[in-house]
């Protein structure tokens, strides 16, 4: 292929979510998602008569969403360039600005093994262990070996995709959806609260509350309570 856009869209196009987690994303919690992503070696082509296959196992840590005005790129850790790229034409096929939820993602990769097996036999032993642990929140995706990650960030589009209407519906039934004065969402004026509570308690730091007000530009309607917990805080 002749771009690192070309070889992005194949290994996207390519990609197969061969089990989906049986739960969506928690609308008020963490969420731990474990992977099994199955590919066949990047030098399999070269070899003749071998059947191997590589497992990459780890989890992508969820956190609660959160309530936004424009929904902009989500945050990423443990993601390559291009894994990132390719998110970011995701955002630009399906519009920036909806559903008005934030999601922060973290990958952390595991285990990789290279096993002498061909892909749908490893697969049928995957869903196996899976089905006797019945962690429904295990998922196995079919990718490409040299951008795997690329495969996994469609798999957490898809999911992501697929828990929004859900997780719209209970911030809404809660009124976190409405806006406050401001033009600052009920949700968003929740959190700050909480971040207060928690900088109060040392569970934070101080400038997250602080980048937080800015990000809603409601720093000066804060400031006399934000300086008096700082100051109470040395």
């Amino acid at each position: 292929m002749d771009t690192d856009s070309d070889k992005i869209e194949y290994a996207a196009r390519h990609t197969e979510i061969l089990r989906h987690p049986r739960q969506h994303l928690a609308t008020f919690g963490v969420t731990n998602v474990y992977y099994y992503i199955v590919t066949e070696p990047i030098y399999s082509e070269l070899v003749k008569d071998v059947s191997e296959t590589v497992i990459r196992e780890g989890r992508v840590i969820a956190e609660r969403p959160k309530i936004v005005t424009p929904y902009y790129l989500t945050q990423l850790e443990g993601f390559s360039y291009d894994a990132r790229r390719y998110f970011e034409t995701l955002l630009r096929m399906h519009g920036p600005d909806t559903p008005g939820l934030f999601y922060t993602y973290k990958n952390e990769p595991k285990e990789l093994n290279i096993v002498s097996d061909s892909w749908p036999v490893v697969v049928d032993r995957l869903n196996e262990e899976i089905d006797k642990k019945g962690d429904p929140l295990a998922s196995i995706i079919k990718g490409q070996d040299d951008l795997w990650d690329v495969s996994l960030l469609k798999f957490i589009y898809e999911i992501t995709t697929r828990s929004m209407p859900d997780n719209i519906a209970q911030l809404g039934s809660r009124g976190l959806l409405g806006m406050s004065h401001g033009g600052v969402p009920v949700g968003a004026r929740q959190k700050i609260e909480e971040m207060f509570q928690q900088v109060a308690m040392g569970e934070i730091k101080a400038y997250e509350l602080e980048r937080e007000l800015n990000h809603w530009g409601v720093f000066e309607e804060y400031q006399d309570r934000f300086f008096a917990l700082v100051r109470g805080r040395k």
